[in-house]
């Protein structure tokens, strides 16, 4: 049976990357490769805990405007103050546009504006 520890940690990293403004979403990467898995075939996409040395792996689609180089290190001591003193690397996979506000209408979603343009745009 998988050691429970780095399943927690998985999903307190997940927790602790999404909580930043400039993070639309977690991504598996090209492949679906960054990513724990959990019993019974689930898996947190966006989050792999090395092993031994192995760094920690985030990907993120960030939101427009945001600095990248700025992020990566946020999210390098997001995932450290979880996990204390690890080697962290992030990968950008794509970038989506900000979240708007429309006057009356309220909050537009990510969802909602990828879905205007296609799932493709």
């Amino acid at each position: 049976m998988p050691d429970p520890e780095p399943l927690t940690d998985a999903a307190k990293v997940a927790e602790a990357v999404l909580a930043h403004p400039a993070v639309a979403r977690l991504d598996g990467g090209p492949f679906g490769t960054v990513a724990s898995l959990l019993p019974g075939r689930r898996r947190i996409l966006g989050v792999r805990i090395g092993v031994g040395d192995e760094p920690v792996e985030i990907a993120v689609v960030a939101r427009l405007g945001t600095l990248l180089p700025q992020l990566a290190e946020e999210l390098g001591a997001a995932v450290r103050s979880v996990l204390g003193p690890v080697r962290v690397d992030v990968t950008v996979s794509d970038v989506t546009p900000a979240v708007a506000v429309v006057s009356g209408v309220g909050r537009v979603t990510d969802k909602a504006v990828r879905s205007e343009r296609g799932p493709f745009a």
